[in-house]
């Protein structure tokens, strides 16, 4: 029998727990109606897209990233028709869904949407994983940087004393 770690919680659930749970699909009459859930996830995705340094970008810029990617243009207002929920005969394009999480910096709530009322798990490709450990490394440097500067300002606090 292994030992339970000291730092887990006891409510906290295993990868396989989560992936058991995605699994779990109710056929309620109604209940994979997405429409709403996900023109909000499309939104907040919107919302917190960034660009490859990590800084946030706006909607004209998703517009224009997937107009790149799919080779037709996209425009931001066909985002806000998409996301908005007084425009039910607007659907976001599921052929469209790769290119939009290029375009938002790897977002996944719209995806995690349509997996999690599919029974599905999906996870992040390997560039996504190398993608998020860059920006990770550049945090640590960053800080790293900040705290030599804070350690050197110190010092001549100190023999200025």
């Amino acid at each position: 029998m292994t030992k339970r770690r000291k730092y887990s919680s006891p409510d906290q659930q295993t990868l396989f727990d989560i992936i058991k749970q995605s699994q779990i699909v109710t056929h309620n009459p109604g209940g994979l109606d997405i429409d709403s859930e996900f023109r909000c996830a499309l939104s907040e995705d919107i919302k917190h897209a960034t660009d490859g340094s990590g800084r946030e970008i706006s909607r004209y810029e998703v517009a224009a990233r997937m107009s790149e990617y799919l080779g037709q243009e996209i425009t931001a207002s066909m985002l806000n028709n998409w996301t908005a929920e007084a425009h039910e005969k607007h659907r976001f394009p599921g052929q469209f869904l790769p290119a939009f999480i290029h375009a938002t910096g790897g977002q996944r709530r719209a995806v995690e949407v349509i997996s999690r009322k599919s029974g599905l798990f999906v996870l992040p490709g390997p560039e996504a994983v190398r993608a998020k450990l860059q920006r990770i490394d550049e945090e640590i440097n960053g800080k790293r940087q900040e705290r030599k500067k804070w350690k050197t300002y110190l010092r001549e606090m100190e023999r200025g004393l």
